[in-house]
């Protein structure tokens, strides 16, 4: 265990010196567009090689350019209080700049003018930083908005058809869909079923099957029909539509700090206040000691010492994780579902169309002990040409597999029973006296028993047998008689159970709600591979659940598509609704999956963890770095007047003035070379909270203190030959 927990930890540190090689030679070729093909490093980061060229596109490198001087307005660096500093600190030194061209007692001019300008950098470096995540953010709005153009609407108004721009549509008004057609807005599938090319939204080519009916009746608008003719209502108002919604998302604008990004700010903030005070109480200290003291010195102090790298890269490493949530196709309605979605421990998941593809099949046709297999399939075909629903289709369809030919409409005359959740059974009645019924075991027992039948015992044995292989029974009786038993089976979606498993190596417990009886959901519970189960579960079940589960402090994940779903994913801390799914799911999560992928999660949950990750690991190399820089400038200010402090002179800087210049100089450039670490994130993988502590105290603390100073003295070789 222990050797396997090296190799992991060996692993980590090659593909944290290979990000840093990548990161700097990223911001090189930034700085000074130097054409570059590096060395190919193996980085087991799935994000990082999909965006790997994208970090520093030209035209989002224009924007964030622009935007790092346009933010430089106080009343837009005020939000972040340590760079706020940093500038009013920039416009000080501008002010001594000036003031030392006439006078003495404040250094050179040219050598304030260097520190003017590098403090400069720091701010705009900072701002920059944000700017390039809320740009990026911003090209995908922008494609977005092409895919929300003004589309016809063919509208239902008393019966005839009249056609209106998009942007006329109001909630509950009703449009028609032909293949061919955009479909205009969000809506509610009422009538029909079609193809939809969902391509301009999820980025996946195979279409996709939207019917009425069920939990797969929510349509975008923007998205294609493809096939066949759909009535849709209008479920939402002009400007709220799910493609609006995340365009405003991407954008930023409604984009909220975390609680803990509000936390880590405060904190930051009081470190900020404490080195104020430091620096201004050195004055006097420095007087005491007869040692002359630049404001230059004191502003670069204070800006080296207080935490500027985590400071200029907070905002970013926030709107990052939003944005990389959204290149795994999900939507996310704040940067807090993100960051919760790290810490989730128990993940509800609606059974079907979750865990199981979402339509039961029939797979097996029994008829009774004596029974004849052809009077008992005409008799399910029969009870079926009436039944739209998937199950209903799936029945003629394995008729036809088993060699039924004679498949016809009804005979003239017939009714047809629809199903209710009162009779839980569906059927037909011929003109020639056969009354077919199709439903639940107990439903059609009772039809039997009640006409004063004896249920045969090997139906009810089926039936058991049927249920404890995950099956759902369906018994079919004529006039009063038990025939046979219908199998129907849930289709487990692929690959599902491998998926659970890496959820339980996170430390986070899977459970399956259905409404199905117990024998059907610990059948399907065990194939799939989560932790428990559910049974018979009613709305009210899930959202009690949910309850207790976080009375006892645990943060719960809950993801669902249909209308039944809304209670219990409005309730969830992180409640992530399936892109197919009813309006009322999408409406009531605070996440929507454009992939329809129940196991979407797992990429959720590491992306939460990575956003948390990133924010720690680079607070400790901020913090670190900070003591590297204490070494570079305190000794050097005051060892002339204290040789004591000639023993912390560890780093041997050529002099005071070279050693503010190259700590200051470091400290600026810092920030633009861990751009693509805080856009990208730090990989993150189950590994352990130990393990993964000591990778980046390893990584990150030891490396945070090691960098300054040998990225200080080199800088202070070159700047003591100037200075």
């Amino acid at each position: 265990m222990e050797n396997r927990e090296r190799r992991i930890e060996n692993r980590e540190q090659a593909g944290g010196i290979s990000f840093l090689y990548h990161s700097l030679f990223s911001i090189l070729h930034f700085l000074f567009s130097i054409p570059h093909s590096p060395p190919q490093f193996s980085i087991s980061n799935k994000q990082m090689k999909t965006q790997s060229n994208k970090l520093f596109e030209a035209a989002l490198v224009q924007t964030a350019l622009k935007q790092s001087f346009v933010k430089l307005d106080p009343r837009v660096m005020i939000k972040n209080p340590v760079m706020f500093t940093v500038e009013i600190g920039t416009l000080i030194m501008a002010y001594v700049t000036v003031y030392s061209f006439g006078h003495t007692g404040q250094g050179s001019a040219t050598y304030n003018f260097f520190i003017f300008l590098i403090l400069l950098l720091t701010v705009l470096f900072a701002n920059f930083a944000e700017a390039i995540a809320e740009a990026r953010g911003k090209a995908q709005a922008d494609s977005l908005r092409k895919t929300r153009e003004e589309t016809p609407a063919k509208v239902l108004v008393n019966g005839r058809i009249e056609t209106r721009s998009s942007s006329q549509l109001k909630k509950g008004d009703m449009f028609v869909c032909e293949a061919g057609d955009t479909i205009p807005t969000d809506g509610e599938i009422i009538e029909g079923i079609a193809t939809i090319d969902e391509s301009a939204i999820t980025g996946e080519s195979a279409p996709v099957i939207r019917e009425s009916g069920g939990d797969k009746s929510s349509v975008t608008g923007g998205t294609k029909v493809l096939s066949d003719h759909i009535k849709v209502q209008v479920s939402t108002q002009p400007g709220e539509s799910f493609l609006d919604k995340m365009i405003a998302l991407v954008e930023g604008a409604s984009r909220q700090k975390t609680p803990n990004e509000i936390a880590l700010t405060i904190l930051l903030a009081s470190f900020t206040l404490v080195f104020i005070i430091v620096c201004v109480t050195l004055k006097p200290f420095a007087d005491y000691a007869n040692t002359p003291i630049t404001i230059a010195a004191l502003i670069s102090l204070f800006v080296c010492l207080i935490p500027t790298t985590i400071g200029g890269l907070l905002s970013a490493i926030g709107i990052a994780g939003m944005d990389r949530a959204l290149r795994a196709n999900v939507i996310t309605k704040s940067g807090k579902a993100v960051e919760t979605a790290g810490d989730i421990d128990v993940l509800l998941l609606d059974k079907t169309g979750t865990i199981t593809i979402g339509n039961r099949k029939a797979t097996n046709f029994y008829p009774t002990t004596g029974g004849i297999i052809k009077k008992f399939t005409d008799a399910c075909v029969l009870s079926s040409l009436s039944d739209d629903t998937p199950e209903g289709k799936s029945i003629i369809e394995l008729a036809k597999l088993k060699g039924e030919t004679n498949i016809s409409a009804a005979p003239a005359g017939s009714a047809f029973i629809r199903f209710t959740a009162e009779t839980r059974s569906s059927g037909i009645d011929t003109p020639d006296g056969r009354r077919i019924r199709k439903g639940a075991f107990d439903s059609i027992r009772n039809i039997v028993q009640k006409a004063g039948n004896v249920f045969p015992a090997d139906i009810e044995e089926q039936v058991k047998k049927i249920s404890s292989n995950g099956g759902t029974p369906l018994v079919v009786s004529e006039n009063e008689k038990a025939l046979g038993v219908i199998e129907l089976q849930d289709i487990i979606k692929p690959g599902i159970s491998e998926r659970f498993d890496r959820l339980r190596k996170m430390g986070v417990k899977t459970v399956m709600v259905t409404g199905d009886n117990p024998l059907t959901a610990k059948y399907i519970a065990q194939k799939a591979g989560v932790d428990d189960f559910i049974a018979e579960a009613k709305p009210e079940d899930k959202m009690n659940y949910i309850k207790d589960e976080q009375a006892e402090g645990k943060l719960v994940a809950m993801m669902g598509d249909g209308t039944n779903d809304a209670p219990a994913l409005a309730q969830a801390d992180v409640g992530v609704a399936m892109n197919s799914g009813t309006q009322a799911a999408k409406e009531a999560g605070n996440m929507v999956d454009l992939d329809n992928d129940p196991t979407k999660l797992i990429e959720i949950v590491e992306i939460g963890k990575q956003l948390l990750i990133t924010r720690g690991t680079l607070t400790t190399f901020s913090i670190a770095n900070d003591v590297a820089k204490y070494f570079a400038i305190v000794p050097a200010l005051f060892i002339a007047s204290i040789p004591a402090l000639q023993s912390l002179n560890i780093m041997n800087l050529h002099s005071p003035e070279s050693a503010i210049m190259s700590a200051i100089i470091f400290n600026a450039i810092i920030i633009p070379i861990l751009i693509p670490l805080a856009l990208r994130g730090v990989a993150y993988k189950p590994i352990g909270a130990s393990a993964l502590l000591r990778r980046n105290l390893f990584i990150y603390g030891i490396g945070g203190v090691i960098a300054p100073f040998i990225g200080i003295k080199l800088i202070d070789l070159v700047v003591g030959l100037i200075v």
